[in-house]
């Protein structure tokens, strides 16, 4: 299974993702990092990802050949990350084919109701689990 790790900024969420996939599936799983800018990729290659690329076209290009994306919210959202997420990002995430698995954090100024406002570990935990029960 191909899983798309998607992040910008620091990139300090995507790694942590990619650590936990690592540690919950070990290496049976391809995970292509995709981050806004460079420092963001380069981060969750050196947490293991197998592969990874920059910016707009990388993103728009690789989001329908995946099978899953995992990220925060904002990643569906044009404009967010300070601007970094551009709308041609969102457009291709948003209408790509792959099952998404998103974190909801409160920094986009997006809310979801019934959502719990938790640590962030503990929410990527819980889009590790939603993958774990997605592939069985």
């Amino acid at each position: 299974m191909r899983i798309a790790v998607i992040d910008g900024q620091g990139g300090g969420m995507g790694k942590t993702i990619v650590e936990k996939l690592r540690v919950e599936f070990g290496h049976d799983l391809e995970i292509l990092a995709l981050g806004t800018n460079a420092l963001a990729t380069a981060l969750m290659l050196k947490a293991g990802a197998n592969e990874g690329a920059s910016g707009e076209n990388a993103i728009a290009y690789n989001s329908p050949k995946v099978d899953v994306i995992m990220g925060p919210i904002g990643i569906i959202a044009a404009n967010s990350m300070l601007g970094e997420l551009t709308p041609t990002i969102a457009k291709a995430i948003a209408e790509s084919p792959a099952k998404k698995i998103l974190i909801p954090i409160n920094k986009c100024n997006i809310q979801i109701a019934g959502v719990k406002n938790e640590p962030l570990p503990n929410q990527i935990d819980s889009a590790v689990m939603m993958l774990k029960e997605y592939m069985e």
